[in-house]
């Protein structure tokens, strides 16, 4: 009944997805019904072992990431923080930030100021002295020179047009001409002979190769193609299908293996758990409620709370002896010193501002203890 609620308290295992199964094929061969079993039972010895020690390995890890690695990692930034980004951000604060405003005000003082004034009374002046040389001095000078430069380009003009019509016509009958008579005359009659030749030999050529090439065709086919084919076709091909039959159920076995080892490896691990949780974590539990609970009560209420109430009244005793002790001392002081000086009356209060009768302050005399008569 117990370990019923026990169980009903945990979470349930978080439900495992079904892996889509492959539909069997109708009508399997002898082979496949013959190699699936062997390869299913010598996959499921091997596989049942490190599925195993996976699920060992993965609830160690998640041990590990709660237990270890988040307090750490939060220490850690914890730590980190405390090193580097409270001593930057006081850096940049209480250092960095005072330092660039006093920069900014020596470069306004030292740099901005000095060229301000650098560029309202130097540059702005010497631009407005440039542009009166530009347009008084400079503009009607460039005028001048404009119009003598066009004169000796006009006259320059004039002289190649002339020597560019000389030239033309010369080349026209020196070379254009005759080069014309010649590559009509002289270089088609020959270029149509070349060309002529240059096909029947292409021609030639081209009956020569593909000869060539259908018989190397016919020779490579019956040498090698049809040798290859024959292989593939009755060797390969069967090998295989036969091959691709083993894989397959290889893979098949090592799916089920798989499954299977988790649901063997789910149950070891449940009955592990329980058996800890029986043999540990119930003992310890039932100790602690029904053992150590009652007896702490007990210290508590029996040992502790008299102790605490008797300190307390102790100390509030003692409290008031202190009281009382420090009272009596300070009246016998009082008695003690009337008994010795007498009864002392308080002093008036005075003017502090002005003083008083002849020690009034006039301009004729001084009342500092240093100039006094």
């Amino acid at each position: 009944m117990d370990l019923e609620k026990q169980d009903a308290g945990r979470p349930a295992p978080p439900a495992r997805p079904s892996s889509p199964r492959r539909p069997e094929a109708a009508g399997e061969g002898c082979l496949v019904v013959a190699v699936r079993l062997p390869v299913r039972i010598f996959v499921f010895l091997v596989v049942l072992p490190v599925r195993m020690v996976w699920d060992a390995g993965v609830v160690a890890v998640r041990w590990l990431d709660r237990a270890v690695f988040r307090p750490l990692g939060r220490a850690l930034w914890w730590v980190g923080r405390a090193v580097f980004v409270w001593p930057l951000v006081g850096l940049w604060r209480y250092v960095l930030v005072p330092l660039g405003q006093a920069l900014a005000w020596l470069g306004n003082l030292v740099v901005v100021v000095p060229a301000g004034w650098l560029y309202r009374y130097v540059l702005v002046p010497l631009g407005h002295a440039l542009v009166w040389l530009y347009r008084r001095v400079l503009t009607p000078l460039g005028h001048g020179v404009t119009v003598v430069l066009r004169g000796i380009a006009t006259v320059s003009a004039a002289i190649g047009l002339g020597l560019f019509a000389a030239l033309s016509w010369l080349t026209r009958y020196l070379v254009l001409v005759p080069g014309a008579w010649l590559y009509r005359w002289v270089l088609t009659p020959v270029g149509h002979a070349v060309a002529w030749c240059a096909k029947g030999l292409v021609w030639l050529v081209g009956v020569l190769v593909t000869g060539i090439g259908t018989g190397l065709y016919w020779i490579t086919r019956i040498l090698f193609v049809l040798p290859l084919l024959a292989v593939w076709r009755w060797v390969l091909a069967p090998a295989g299908r036969v091959l691709a039959v083993v894989a397959r159920e290889i893979g098949d076995a090592l799916g089920h293996a798989w499954r299977v080892a988790g649901y063997l490896s789910l149950a070891v691990g449940r009955f592990l758990g329980a058996l800890v949780w029986w043999a540990v974590v119930e003992p310890a539990r039932w100790m602690y409620a029904r053992v150590l609970t009652p007896v702490g009560h007990m210290v508590r209420d029996a040992v502790l709370r008299p102790a605490a109430e008797a300190g307390r009244a102790v100390g509030r005793a003692v409290r008031q002896s202190l009281d009382s002790a420090r009272a009596t001392l300070r009246q016998a002081r009082a008695d003690l010193r009337r008994m010795l000086v007498g009864e002392q009356r308080p002093a008036p209060v005075e003017n502090r501002r002005e003083p008083i009768g002849g020690d009034t302050r006039t301009l004729g005399s001084s009342t500092t203890a240093l100039t006094k008569d």
